[in-house]
């Protein structure tokens, strides 16, 4: 096992001096039932919030001349559930998590949810052990890559304008749950689009979850369009 997360930590770019940090970012609450090894909830729970301010930080070094709105857009994106299961991806995290048998799909792979959590909780441990800094340097080099040129729009209202533009009805967003502790809830929000198939996404915040479903769709219109 330490062979194995020696991997993860050259991945991360951070070498942990307190390994059970680790250990513990990587365990689901459904082995901490099993193996009394605590689960990751805590250090998602701070590595979230560390995470944002980080990204907050890069933003405002990178983008001098841009204002809070088109910050604020940039930031929804990168912390976004699919930039973190993104690259969480990337670092075949889901290789190392500990979970009951059940909890893997057909074909081995963890919920998305799981991943965007054990990210989470990964960034938190390295803040627990190196501090701020050793935590910004892995953000910034994971998430760099991620940043674009021109500050992303809002989804949701690239949606409303492009059903506008055919003549369609407003597009309608339905909660289809509420996941997960109340100081950190997992939304899933469906958006709905007259004679178009429905999509949805998850966020931490109705909001979030709203702007990523619309975006899953206008990339599928999109494409379709074309």
């Amino acid at each position: 096992m330490d062979d194995l997360l020696q991997i993860l930590e050259d991945s991360l770019g951070h070498r942990f001096s307190q390994r059970e940090l680790l250990v513990e970012a990587l365990t689901h609450s459904s082995a901490s039932e099993i193996s009394g090894q605590a689960s990751l909830e805590r250090l998602e729970f701070l590595g979230d919030r560390v995470f944002g301010l980080i990204i907050a930080g890069l933003l405002l070094d990178r983008f001098p001349d841009e204002n809070e709105g088109q910050i604020a857009l940039r930031h929804g994106t990168l912390v976004s559930h699919g930039s973190l299961v993104l690259v969480a991806r990337e670092l075949a995290l889901g290789d190392y998590i500990s979970v009951q048998p059940g909890v893997v799909n057909s074909a081995g792979e963890l919920p998305a949810s799981i991943l965007e959590d054990a990210m989470e909780a990964v960034i938190g441990a390295i803040y627990r052990d190196g501090g701020l800094e050793a935590a910004r340097q892995v953000v910034e080099a994971k998430w760099t890559p991620l940043l674009t040129a021109k500050p992303p729009r809002d989804a949701k209202t690239e949606l409303q304008e492009w059903v506008q533009a055919r003549g369609m009805p407003l597009p309608e967003y339905r909660t289809v749950s509420s996941e997960g502790p109340a100081h950190m809830p997992l939304f899933t929000v469906e958006v709905m689009v007259h004679g178009v198939a429905p999509e949805d996404a998850q966020g931490r915040s109705k909001r979030i979850a709203e702007r990523a479903a619309a975006r899953k769709l206008l990339d599928r219109v999109g494409t379709d369009d074309g």
